[in-house]
């Protein structure tokens, strides 16, 4: 007797609305996002000397080399606090924003077998990439822990709002992004771009140096690069020095969103042509 049971057929077709993001695909994909996530971190500690110590040992040595050239040949001040300090507290958010930048930035283009011969919600391959680089903050904060010990310097109330600017530093990553990883399939002088841009965007923001050496009347301009808010949020948080102005960040908050929301748009519309280019 033959079974009468169907087997399920599913019909994938690019969306024919413009504005089709289909967002909640990824929370039925969730496994693959964890599977990615997982085999991102494995891959990049595999087969290394020191393995997870390298999430340690860059921050650490960009400290050392900003230490030297800024504290003792610029002079630059550091608001009260040891500069080791004051510069390790920033280049904390700061790698693990250039590294999810990066990350994000090439995940489609990495991910051409895998594009070209399966079907999944494609904005997984850049949130994945963005979201792996949580475990090298968490390694490198536990350093970050026993250099404020050494020099007793006790965090304030608004450690509780750490997740908070690591969350706001990780959309602005995702942002920025969805655009770059759209673009890098399609022209892969991107892929060239991307260092550059992640060194002009560091020296425009206060890694190695406080906001109190912008002139007065550019602060607000200079204030609306989310990044300025994040790393000016960790030093008040664990440094107790001088509080970011929050709505600067309301505004930086506001950007950041519109050009994640504008970057998904983009990239869905983008990702049609994925298979058949990359």
């Amino acid at each position: 007797m033959e079974s009468t049971e169907q087997i399920p057929f599913i019909h994938i077709q690019p969306a024919r609305k413009w504005l089709s993001l289909d967002v909640g695909e990824l929370w039925v994909y969730r496994e693959l996002i964890y599977f990615l996530i997982w085999r991102d971190i494995k891959v990049r500690y595999k087969q290394t000397a020191i393995g997870a110590a390298w999430a340690i040992l860059q921050p650490l040595l960009m400290m050392v080399i900003f230490t030297l050239v800024f504290q003792y040949i610029a002079k630059i001040q550091s608001d009260g606090v040891p500069y080791p300090v004051f510069a390790y507290t920033a280049l904390l958010p700061w790698s693990f924003f250039s590294g999810a930048l990066s990350r994000c930035s090439a995940s489609v283009a990495q991910q051409a077998n895998l594009v070209s011969k399966v079907y999944f919600p494609r904005l997984i391959a850049p949130l994945s990439a963005t979201v792996s680089g949580i475990v090298d903050f968490a390694i490198s904060f536990a350093l970050l822990a026993l250099m404020l010990a050494w020099y007793g310097i006790m965090p304030t109330w608004g450690v509780l709002a750490l997740p908070v600017l690591l969350f706001l530093a990780l959309m602005t990553a995702l942002s920025v992004g969805l655009w770059l990883s759209a673009l890098h399939v399609k022209y892969h002088d991107v892929g060239h771009l991307i260092p550059f841009l992640v060194q002009m965007w560091m020296y425009a923001s206060p890694v190695a140096y406080p906001v109190s050496e912008i002139p007065e009347k550019w602060r607000l301009i200079y204030s609306l690069n989310p990044m300025v808010g994040v790393i000016e949020g960790f030093r008040w948080a664990l440094l107790g020095t001088q509080r970011p102005d929050f709505r600067v960040m309301a505004v930086s908050i506001s950007c950041v969103f519109a050009l994640l929301f504008a970057g998904v748009i983009y990239f869905k519309r983008m990702e049609r042509s994925f298979a058949d280019v990359i």
